[in-house]
C-alpha cells in the first residue's frame, strides 16, 4: 500500500508538470527574477521547487523487508555487496557492475560479469523510491532485485546453495545476529539451485522441500541485507539545486550557481523540450516505463522491455506476495492489480534518474548512445520505434538549444551520500 500511495503522489506531480508544458506557462503578476537570464513566472518557480533534491524525502519503508532499518543488516549488506566470493569464478561482486567509484555503475554499454549481458547496468542510487527495478521492472523490491544477478549465468553465475555455504563460512555470526539461527549445511553438496546448470538443478531437485526452503530463505535474507545497504545511497545537492534555492528564496549569491547557457537549457528542459514530463520530481524520473524509439542492439531479436518484465515480476517467487516476503497481502496492491504482459508496453523501458547523468555515459538501456548531445538529438528527431510505438514526436530545437540542454544536464550532478536508516 505504501508504494501505491507513493505512485499516486508521483503521478499527480507528473500531471501538473505535463499540464504546464503542454499548455505553456502563463505569465503571472510579480514574476521572480533569476538575476541572470530573465524572469521566472510563479508557475515556473513552482515547477523548479518540485525538482529540488530536498523534496526527495527519505525512501518509504518496504514492508516486504522488515530488516532494512537494522544497522547490522546495512553493515552485512555492504560487505556482501563488495565480496567477489559470491560468484561462480570468485571475481564478480555487486560492486563490479555498481562501482562506488563510478557512480555505482560500470561505464560500459553492456554489463559484464562472468559473461557479457544484453543491457546496461543501471545506477542504484536512491532506488528506494522506485516501485519497480531493472530496465523492464521485473522485480518489485530492492532485495528481490539484488538476487537476480546472483543467479544469472552472465552476471554472478552462481547458485543458492553455494552462496549459503559462503555466508555460513564467512558471515555466520553476523547473519545469525540479524536473521536467527542458520541451519547446518555441512552435509549438503557445494552447489545446487533451481536456476543453475543442469547439474546444479539436479542436485537441487534431490534435496527435500524443507531443505530447499531453508536455502532459499538464506538467499532471500542475503538480498534483504544487500538492499538495506543500497537503500542508504542518496543523491546530494547539485549546482542546479543551489540555483533553485536562489530562485525560490531570492538569494543573489545562489543565483550565480548556473551560467546563462545552463539557465536557458533549464528553460527548455521544463518548457518546449517537455523533458520534465518524464524526468520530473526531485530524482528527475517518473519511475515509469516509456517507448522513446531507442533502436535495439539486435534488430532481429528486439528487446521487448516492460511487456516481458510484467510477466516475470508476477511469477517471481521473491515478489511482494511471495513466501519470502515480510509484507501482508494488503501491502502489495501494485502487484495484486498488475496486468499480464501488454503489447502497449512493447519496447518500453524504465525512465532512469537524470541525477549525475553527465558522469555515467553511455546512455539508454543497452548503451546505444554515447553522448548526452546525441541523446538530446535523438529526442529532437524522434525516430519511429523498431518494436512497439514510440511516444515521442519531433521537436523544433536548434543545435544551439541542444547544446544548452546538455549544458544544463551537466550541472545536475552532486555527491553520493550514505544516509543511515531512520527508525
Amino acid at each position: 500500500m505504501r508504494r501505491l500511495v507513493s505512485i499516486v503522489l508521483m503521478l499527480s506531480g507528473v500531471a501538473l508538470l505535463t499540464g504546464l508544458t503542454a499548455t505553456g506557462f502563463q505569465k503571472s503578476s510579480g514574476p521572480a527574477a533569476d538575476g541572470v537570464g530573465g524572469n521566472w513566472t510563479r508557475q515556473e518557480v513552482q515547477v523548479l521547487g518540485s525538482l529540488h533534491i530536498k523534496e526527495a524525502a527519505s525512501p518509504p519503508a518496504d514492508p516486504s523487508n522488515k530488516f532494512e532499518k537494522q544497522p547490522a543488516a546495512v553493515s552485512l549488506g555492504q560487505r556482501v555487496f563488495s565480496d567477489p566470493r559470491f560468484s561462480s569464478n570468485g571475481q564478480v561482486s555487486c560492486a563490479s557492475c555498481h562501482d562506488p567509484k563510478k557512480q555505482f555503475q560500470d561505464g560500459l554499454a553492456l554489463g559484464k560479469g562472468v559473461g557479457t549481458g544484453t543491457r546496461r547496468a543501471m545506477p542504484i542510487v536512491d532506488l528506494g523510491h522506485s516501485p519497480w527495478l531493472f530496465w523492464d521492472g521485473r522485480k518489485d523490491s530492492l532485495w528481490a532485485q539484488a538476487l537476480g544477478p546472483l543467479e544469472d549465468s552472465l552476471e554472478h553465475g552462481g547458485n543458492r546453495l553455494a552462496y549459503a555455504h559462503v555466508l555460513q563460512a564467512n558471515y555466520r555470526s553476523d547473519y545469525e545476529a540479524i536473521f536467527g539461527t542458520m541451519p547446518d549445511l555441512i552435509r549438503l553438496p557445494r552447489n545446487a539451485g533451481p536456476n543453475g546448470t543442469p547439474e546444479e538443478r539436479a542436485a537441487w531437485n534431490r534435496l527435500d522441500a524443507k531443505r530447499r526452503h531453508q536455502i532459499s530463505q538464506i538467499f532471500a535474507n542475503m538480498g534483504k541485507a544487500i538492499a538495506a545497504y543500497e537503500k542508504t545511497l542518496r543523491y546530494g545537492e547539485s549546482p542546479f539545486d543551489r540555483y533553485v534555492d536562489g530562485v525560490t528564496k531570492q538569494d543573489p549569491a545562489a543565483l550565480q550557481a548556473l551560467k546563462p547557457q545552463e539557465i536557458n537549457g533549464l528553460r527548455i528542459f521544463i518548457g518546449k523540450g517537455e523533458c520534465v514530463t518524464c524526468h520530473g520530481g526531485p530524482l528527475l524520473t517518473d519511475q515509469a516505463f516509456h517507448n522513446t524509439g531507442i533502436p535495439p542492439r539486435d534488430s532481429d531479436k528486439p528487446d521487448l522491455g516492460r511487456s516481458a518484465g510484467l510477466a516475470k515480476v508476477l511469477r517471481d517467487e521473491f515478489n511482494c506476495l511471495g513466501r519470502f516476503s515480510d509484507a501482508k497481502e494488503n501491502d502489495c496492491e501494485e502487484l495484486r492489480f498488475l496486468s499480464e504482459a501488454s503489447h502497449d508496453m512493447d519496447g518500453a523501458f524504465k525512465t532512469p534518474s537524470l541525477r549525475n547523468v553527465a558522469l555515467r555515459p553511455p546512455y539508454m538501456h543497452a548503451g546505444q548512445i554515447a553522448s548526452l548531445e546525441d541523446v538530446v538529438r535523438h529526442y529532437r528527431k524522434a525516430p519511429a520505434a523498431v518494436v512497439g510505438h514510440s511516444e515521442r514526436k519531433p521537436m523544433q530545437l536548434s543545435e544551439k538549444e541542444v547544446q544548452d540542454v546538455v549544458a544544463f544536464l551537466r550541472v545536475i550532478s552532486g555527491p553520493i551520500k550514505e544516509v543511515p536508516p531512520q527508525k
